[in-house]
Formats: structure tokens, C-alpha cells, sequence
């Protein structure tokens, strides 16, 4: 929201497919998107504390949910494209997730399960395919509501993020990350990325690079230490 406010045509999210497409996308598009998906996530019942599911790879619809789901103060529950049914069902039932945002290629995936769970009220489509009758389209979703937005005012021990274990050793279990968890994570990225551009010694160091980890967004490390620090920091991130 800041560099919203002071930067907002500075490139936030530089996306490139697998067939060579290209797209960039600035940090006014980004709070505009996330605004608009705070509002219809609210529209469809999304209440603070409430679990949505993020079932999406490194992508701009990503970083927009993370960000709308944290300024609506409910809790996002980012999940592998890689996981199979029985993954898929074990999380979403375990959590009680309210509502799911799917790209297509796990749409199928999610609708095997949905049965056995039974709080997943929505599903969001994300891509190309045809949203079911019980399904809404993004761009649909998106195009329906205001821009504008006014964020929660959460507290420091509320929930931000729930990221279950991989399941090596017993059943997976849910890590909840608290709202200060967010930025307390940022001094050790910053540290880890030879200062980040913020080296007094070298202050020009970095200021405009971009951002890239091939790292999930899905996992700790990926959302951490490659999505969201990035973005905090008014850099772009390339996806």
C-alpha cells in the first residue's frame, strides 16, 4: 500500500510464461487487484480469522491474494500444486478453509475432494478453464467490485499465515504464523541476501535489481523469504 500511495507506477511483479509471454505489473495494479479481492472474498462471507486456501503457482494472482487476504484479516493457507488428492483433502478439511483460490490445472484435484469437506463453501478459478455452477471466475470476481479498500487493524499475535508441515513423520501439522511474523522476518532476509541493497557502505548496491527464487510461493521459504520481503521493500519480483 505504500509504494501504492508513493511509487504507483513502479514495476512490482514481472511475469514471464512458459511460452516466452511477458507482463508487468505495478505496485497501483497490485493494490488495486488485492482491493478488489478483499471486497469479493468479503462479499462471499470471508470474515477475519476465516482460512482461504491458495492453491496457485508463482503467479501475479498470488502475490494479490496474499496481500488481500491479509488486509481483510483473515488467514491464507498457501498449498503445493503439487499435491495429490489425499494431501489436498487432509489440509483443506484439517484447516476448515472457507474458500479456495484454484488455478485450473489443480481445479479437477480440488473438486474430487470437495465433498469431504465440508466448510469449503467457494471456489475462485484462477486461468483460462470454465468456473463450474458453483464456481467464480477471477477475472469475474475482480471486475464486480470497488478498487478501494480499507484494510483490518490486526494485532500482533493474530493469525497471518498457515502453512502445514510436509507430513515426513506422522500426520501434517499446521504452523500458524502470527501478524508480527511478517516483520520479524525481515531482518533475517535481509541478512541473508548480502543486505539487500541496505549495506551503508555500498548504499546504491542493489537498489534496482529484481527479484527472483526459485523457490515455491507455496512453502515457508518460497512466501518468506522470496514473495513477500521483496515487495515490502519496493522491489519487483520476477515470477
Amino acid at each position: 500500500a505504500r509504494w501504492a500511495r508513493d511509487r504507483p507506477e513502479a514495476p512490482a511483479v514481472i511475469f514471464e510464461s512458459e511460452s516466452g509471454c511477458r507482463a508487468q505489473y505495478s505496485y497501483g495494479q497490485l493494490q488495486r487487484a488485492a482491493n478488489r479481492l478483499s471486497n469479493a472474498l468479503r462479499r462471499q462471507g470471508v470474515q477475519r480469522g476465516d482460512r482461504v486456501a491458495l492453491l496457485l503457482p508463482q503467479r501475479f494472482e498470488t502475490a494479490v491474494a496474499h496481500i488481500a487476504i491479509n488486509q481483510l484479516g483473515a488467514v491464507a493457507m498457501p498449498l503445493s500444486m503439487l499435491f495429490g488428492p489425499e494431501a489436498l483433502e487432509y489440509r483443506l478439511r484439517d484447516s476448515g478453509a472457507v474458500l479456495a483460490l484454484v488455478e485450473c490445472a489443480a481445479l479437477d484435484a480440488v473438486r474430487g475432494v470437495r465433498a469431504a469437506c465440508p466448510a469449503l463453501q467457494r471456489l475462485i478459478v484462477v486461468g483460462e478453464c470454465q468456473p463450474g455452477c458453483d464456481e467464480i471466475g477471477w477475472m469475474a470476481a475482480l471486475q464486480a467490485e470497488d478498487a478501494r479498500f480499507t484494510a483490518e487493524r490486526m494485532k500482533a499475535e493474530e493469525a497471518a499465515v498457515l502453512i502445514y508441515t510436509s507430513g515426513t513423520t506422522g500426520p501434517p501439522k499446521g504452523a500458524l504464523l502470527p501478524q508480527r511474523a511478517l516483520i520479524g522476518n525481515l531482518s533475517g532476509f535481509v541478512a541473508s541476501q548480502n543486505w539487500f541493497g541496505f549495506d551503508p557502505a555500498a548504499p546504491a548496491k542493489g537498489t534496482d535489481a529484481i527479484f527472483w527464487s526459485p523457490a515455491d510461493w507455496a512453502w515457508t521459504g518460497g512466501l518468506m523469504d522470496a514473495l513477500l520481503p521483496p515487495l515490502y521493500f519496493g522491489r519487483p519480483i520476477l515470477a
